[in-house]
């Protein structure tokens, strides 16, 4: 199927004829080129407005100016600009829209024109249609895999939470939530509103609601912290987060000294 077509259709868009349609549910090759395209574009989706906006290497723009043929002149005014978030952004808009080079890659020419940089024919293979919907999703893809010119950063949810109220003697508050990343990885992310002035250091646990278990999750050091919670942990049997004071005995038990505790809404 024609380049431009397939990539379309892997952005969303209503794209192609009758007869693309009719080729795609017969072709097991496009249909299935489609499908990674479609996984390329949802990739660059879900990282939203959130995405983090990384400098790509100097050599992704060497392959882009190689694979596009866009010369010397190109190559030199994009090495330039690869400190400037600017012309960061020019040059994908110059390679989303098919310009032959990013807005202020061309200096001016006797008489006030841009110097034009012409393409060479655009390549009809697979190769092409990656470039297409890479382009298109914010993505640079070249060499033998792919490079991310943006790396998505998606956010993390949030499970559960609680509010960690003081304990009898103490005064500090503070709150408590389980968050669990893209890959399906869970943390606690304990933040205190002020620091407790402990005999010896603060550690998180988790606790079963009769205390009659525990889970030590780590020392807290300073105010805030994060801590990875094991995958095989039921947290509708140990909801309760408790922050302790604990004496530098060496003594791993918990030393019934609790500054904050709070039941997670699980």
């Amino acid at each position: 199927m024609d380049d431009e077509t397939l990539a379309l259709l892997a952005l969303g868009e209503q794209a192609g004829t009758p007869d693309d349609a009719a080729h795609l549910t017969a072709c097991e090759r496009c249909a299935h080129e489609l499908a990674d395209l479609r996984d390329v574009a949802d990739l660059a989706r879900e990282a939203g407005p959130a995405a983090e906006l990384v400098a790509p290497a100097p050599d992704v723009w060497d392959r882009v100016a190689a694979e596009l043929g866009l010369g010397e002149r190109a190559h030199a005014a994009a090495h330039a600009g690869a400190t400037d978030a600017a012309a960061d952004a020019g040059a994908t808009a110059a390679v989303r829209s098919g310009a032959t080079a990013p807005p202020d890659a061309a200096p001016a020419a006797a008489g006030g024109r841009a110097v034009v940089v012409p393409l060479r024919p655009r390549s009809r293979g697979v190769r092409g249609r990656w470039l297409a919907v890479a382009a298109a999703a914010g993505l640079v893809l070249g060499g033998a895999g792919a490079t991310m010119w943006w790396r998505a950063s998606a956010p993390e949810t949030v499970l559960a939470s609680a509010t960690l109220e003081p304990l009898p003697g103490w005064s500090e508050t503070g709150t408590a939530q389980v968050r669990t990343a893209p890959d399906g990885a869970r943390s606690l992310v304990v933040d205190l509103d002020d620091a407790p002035g402990v005999e010896g250091y603060l550690e998180v646990w988790l606790l079963k609601p009769d205390v009659s278990g525990l889970v030590s999750l780590g020392t807290l050091d300073g105010t805030s912290g994060t801590f990875a919670l094991p995958a095989d942990l039921d947290l509708t049997q140990f909801p309760v987060v408790d922050v302790s004071d604990e004496p530098m005995d060496g003594d791993p038990a918990h030393s019934g000294v609790s500054v904050v505790r709070g039941a997670l809404d699980v």
